[in-house]
């Protein structure tokens, strides 16, 4: 088995990991019944014996003693992380695993990237270090972060370049959360064109998601919920309500439930890692298989069903409706359409019980209604973990890499572009020392550059397919 870190960076960033951690308690609490640490958990927390003084004794074997997660938190303001150390996950973490400080990045790319990356640098290192020398076969970092604001899109950029010089060979996962149109932080379009030249440069895979699709898809949740229909009752405690016990209202924005939803993805995205499966797929497999040239790695994400049955009592999918909901619009992390869109490859990674015949019979069914491009008309990966999520009987995420994550990026250009035509808010970037103007210059060409990209293989849509003549064999 090998292991992977995950690393938080920003408020977004911690708060969805912090529902991660959570979640994946849960899930191995349902499987693991007996407290014996294995490699399924190994593969995400340490087994730590609490009396040994220091950093704690790792115990390979036998019983649980006190799980640590595999996680490093950093956040530029102590809040997020304050909470956490004083909520119910307080014992996975201990303040070796944390970084911190009290002034914030300010909703400041350079204030993250270009202050605190030099400033915390050593730090982050030594911590990197400290978890990956906990691992016997370290294979994945997982970055979680946002685009908008500061420490999450500048020193969460910033990380991904000290991991791939300090960890060339380990893989570097990115979670990013990009900011709807109506975001309230005004420099998140500066902040996410400067992360997204990093992006594009240094990680291996990244998961873009948007916020809006997130909240149309806890505004879907709601209105199934408040129909009264049966069976569709909130749970008591979840993460969609609020503490007093009640639906979130409308006007504000449930972000805990749209975090649920990002540490679902990811939950699904490492149970390959975590258990065992008649056709596991490793971490590795899905940048191999998906990735076909190195800058187009942004993967978009859906994932049937949306919510945990921890939150809400709803009947399951039939198992081929759950392989239509994936390639629906509405199942998508991203405000995107893949099946009007060109594939470059497809992953599809199931849990539960579903036979391999119920996978295969799927994607003949599905293809012909799927454009995949001309050089790659099978690139389809999956795999089948059969360890369902708790309280389901299966599931899917499937992982497109797909040209119909072209306007989210080209909706981003303009948004920067219309600030940075009036050189609006531009001093606050440039009063930070080592910050050039050319920054953001490089920042739009990368994207233009990536967007241009994009349209070429769209561009090859209409082209017939060529139907390569087999050799004919002698009987």
């Amino acid at each position: 088995m090998t292991q992977s870190v995950v690393v938080q960076v920003g408020q977004c960033g911690n708060q969805i990991g912090c529902c991660f951690w959570d979640l994946a308690l849960r899930e191995h609490a349902a499987v693991n019944q007996k407290g014996i640490y294995d490699d399924a958990i190994s593969s995400f927390f340490r087994n730590v014996d609490t009396r040994v003084v220091g950093d704690g004794g790792s115990i390979s074997k036998g019983k649980i003693s006190s799980l640590k997660a595999r996680a490093v938190l950093i956040d530029m303001e102590e809040g997020v992380v304050n909470e956490i150390l004083q909520g119910p996950l307080r014992d996975v973490f201990d303040s070796k695993q944390l970084i911190t400080d009290i002034s914030g990045s300010g909703n400041n790319w350079a204030v993250g990237h270009k202050i605190f990356g030099n400033l915390y640098r050593e730090q982050i290192l030594e911590k990197l270090r400290k978890s990956a020398e906990h691992c016997d076969c370290l294979q994945c970092f997982f970055i979680i972060h946002s685009m908008g604001g500061g420490t999450g899109s500048g020193l969460g950029t910033f990380l991904l370049k000290v991991l791939e010089d300090e960890f060339p060979e380990v893989y570097r996962f990115v979670t990013s959360i990009y900011p709807s149109s109506e975001d309230d932080v005004i420099t998140s379009p500066y902040n996410s064109m400067l992360a997204m030249k990093e992006l594009n440069e240094h990680a291996d895979c990244v998961l873009p998601i948007d916020n809006q699709s997130l909240f149309d898809i806890i505004s879907k949740i709601d209105s199934v919920v408040n129909s009264g229909k049966l069976g569709t009752t909130v749970k008591p405690k979840s993460v969609i309500t609020s503490g007093a016990g009640a639906i979130k209202k409308q006007h504000k924005k449930p972000f805990d439930a749209m975090n649920n939803i990002v540490a679902n993805l990811l939950l699904n995205l490492t149970s390959s890692a975590r258990f065992e499966g008649s056709l596991n797929m490793d971490l590795n497999e899905i940048s191999m298989n998906l990735v076909p040239f190195p800058q187009l790695h942004y993967l978009v994400s859906s994932l049937t069903p949306l919510y945990t049955l921890a939150d809400v009592n709803i009947p399951p999918r039939r198992l081929d409706q759950m392989f239509s909901d994936a390639f629906s619009k509405d199942h998508q992390l991203i405000q995107a359409d893949p099946r009007h869109s060109l594939y470059l490859a497809c992953a599809l990674m199931v849990r539960g019980n579903v036979q391999i015949s119920d996978l295969r019979r799927n994607i003949e069914r599905l293809k012909p209604t799927l454009q995949f491009v001309s050089w790659n008309q099978e690139g389809w990966k999956t795999s089948l973990c059969s360890v369902p999520p708790v309280g389901h009987s299966h599931s899917l995420l499937a992982l497109a890499n797909n040209t119909c994550v072209k306007p989210t990026f080209m909706e981003l250009r303009e948004r920067f572009m219309r600030l940075y035509k009036k050189k609006a808010h531009l001093h606050h970037y440039l009063h930070v020392e080592g910050m050039e103007e050319s920054s953001f210059a490089e920042a739009v060409s990368s994207l233009s550059a990536l967007i241009q990209e994009y349209n070429e293989l769209d561009a090859t849509k209409s082209m017939p397919v060529q139907d390569v003549p087999r050799l004919i064999v002698a009987v």
